[in-house]
Parts: C-alpha cells; structure tokens; sequence
C-alpha cells in the first residue's frame, strides 16, 4: 500500500501534529504543580498620594473622535 504523492503532505502534517500533542501531553504530565497563591495582603506600592500631585493645564482644544467619517 503506497500513499499518492498527492495525500503525503497531509500525512505529514497529521503524523508532526500528533507528535506535538504527544510531546506537549508528556511536558504537561511531568511538569510540578505551580505553588499555591499567597493569601496575605501586599504592601501598598511605593507611589505618592494624587493629593501631592501638580495639576496640569491643557493647552488646546480637546479632542474629540470623528464618529462620523463623512461629516466634518
């Protein structure tokens, strides 16, 4: 029993995709579990409150999306 000429690259396409499930089932099997998440809270970052922040002043007029490409 031959295979066409015609059907080879199909055959070698489903032959690497088994493969790579086969590999990629044998990498997840032998893989640790991950650590379970740490339940206690995190420190704040280290970032200033917005109250000590300088407003900004905007030069311009704002911007506004064209909702509507053929009004202008």
């Amino acid at each position: 029993m031959r295979v066409r000429e015609s059907d080879r690259n199909l055959l070698l396409l489903g032959a690497f995709t088994l493969l790579s499930v086969a590999a990629a089932g044998l990498v997840a099997l032998l893989d640790p579990a991950p650590a379970p998440a740490n339940p206690a809270p995190r420190p704040p970052a280290n970032q200033p409150s917005a109250g000590g922040q300088t407003p900004v002043r905007i030069v311009g007029t704002p911007f506004v999306p064209n909702a509507n490409p053929r009004q202008r």
